[in-house]
């Protein structure tokens, strides 16, 4: 499901600037009513913001983070609509505000991810509880692994909520409040393109849904169509040859020469078309609000590509923590094979997204989108 409630279908004498203007003041309003709540809660200790660290949390920070989104959304599909200039500059102070607010839970989201996959990996829990004993079950780096993606994490953590709290309390963002103000009061539109029948956003709507279409069309579909592609990391050896040993991320760890930054540029790459999609996805769902309708397949696609993108952000901080100076090679080992693990859980969400994508033709929103 969403994670806002949805429009109220238009009515069809509505304009298409009547429509755009309803929902934007709507959530140009949730934008200024989370704001001050938005700064308090980044007063509080580093990690304590509920309302996106939660899922279900509804507070100010989350308010302000979906409000952001919608409208960033909304400027970028329907950009015909309004004053180019205004628009676009909107849209560029959004984009800063979102980056802000979804750094300090994303090392949340992260850090939960690696502790946990590095505490099953290294369980010693016997056969009979269960799955049995992990595969580094009692093995001596895991302690010493744990303890440095904990000390990382909880740094970065700590250094993006102190640059949140600045910020928030910035005149850019003050800037940013004055003109989510205008919003709520007129919509600065293109009259001639504002007072079209609001079938007109259809029209528009249709183009988010055909550059995700398009961008899907771009993916390795057919690669990741089998449930365990464990070879998939194999595929990256034309660019970026793996040291003697298999195991890239060990062998740097332990001191080998081999240039870490080619695999992880490889692999940045491999990523970047579904994070492209991810995005993609995210406009569609939105321009959907706009125009009052629904689609619970591309909601549950949503949360695959998220899953997705938070396991290759996994695997990166793992690759990053051993390269650390002066670790033992048991804890390169040890993060090597958390490393892969999160590599197989972004195979994992990508034959996922494969397997719910070819649904989405029978779903109604591709016949009014196209028209």
């Amino acid at each position: 499901m969403t994670d806002a409630p949805m429009t109220t279908p238009a009515a069809s004498t509505e304009t298409a600037g009547e429509t755009l203007s309803r929902y934007l003041t709507g959530q140009a309003s949730a934008f200024l009513r989370a704001l001050p709540q938005a700064v308090g809660e980044a007063g509080a200790r580093p990690g304590a913001l509920p309302s996106v660290n939660s899922p279900t949390g509804t507070a100010g920070t989350g308010e302000l983070l979906r409000a952001v989104r919608r409208i960033g959304g909304a400027l970028h599909t329907f950009d015909a609509v309004f004053d180019n200039a205004w628009a676009h500059e909107s849209r560029s102070e959004l984009r800063w505000l979102l980056n802000l607010l979804a750094q300090e839970p994303a090392y949340v989201r992260r850090s939960a991810r690696l502790l946990a996959a590095l505490d099953s990996l290294s369980s010693t829990s016997p056969a009979g509880d269960g799955a049995g004993p992990g595969m580094l079950a009692g093995h001596q780096g895991a302690p010493k692994a744990r303890a440095l993606l904990d000390r990382q994490l909880t740094l970065s953590r700590t250094r993006a909520h102190s640059t949140l709290l600045q910020e928030l309390r910035s005149s850019r963002l003050h800037a940013l409040a004055d003109r989510m103000t205008l919003l709520v009061g007129e919509a600065p539109l293109v009259q001639p393109m504002a007072g079209q029948s609001g079938a007109t956003l259809l029209v528009q709507a249709s183009g988010a849904f055909g550059a995700l279409a398009a961008a899907v069309q771009g993916l390795p579909l057919q690669r990741v169509a089998g449930a365990y592609h464990g070879d998939a990391l194999h595929r990256l050896g034309a660019t970026a040859a793996p040291p003697t040993g298999g195991v890239p991320v060990q062998a740097r760890g332990a001191g080998a020469a081999a240039a870490p930054g080619d695999a992880d540029t490889a692999l940045a790459a491999d990523d970047a078309p579904w994070r492209r999609a991810r995005i993609l996805l995210k406009r569609a769902r939105y321009a959907l609000e706009v125009c009052g309708r629904s689609a619970p397949e591309l909601d549950a696609l949503d949360q695959v590509l998220d899953r997705h993108q938070d396991a290759s952000d996994a695997a990166m901080t793992a690759a990053t923590a051993a390269r650390t100076p002066r670790i033992t090679p048991a804890t390169a080992y040890v993060l090597g094979v958390v490393h892969a693990d999160q590599r197989l859980e972004v195979e994992a969400a990508r034959h996922a997204f494969g397997r719910q994508w070819p649904d989405l033709p029978h779903h109604g929103w591709h016949e009014w989108a196209s028209a």
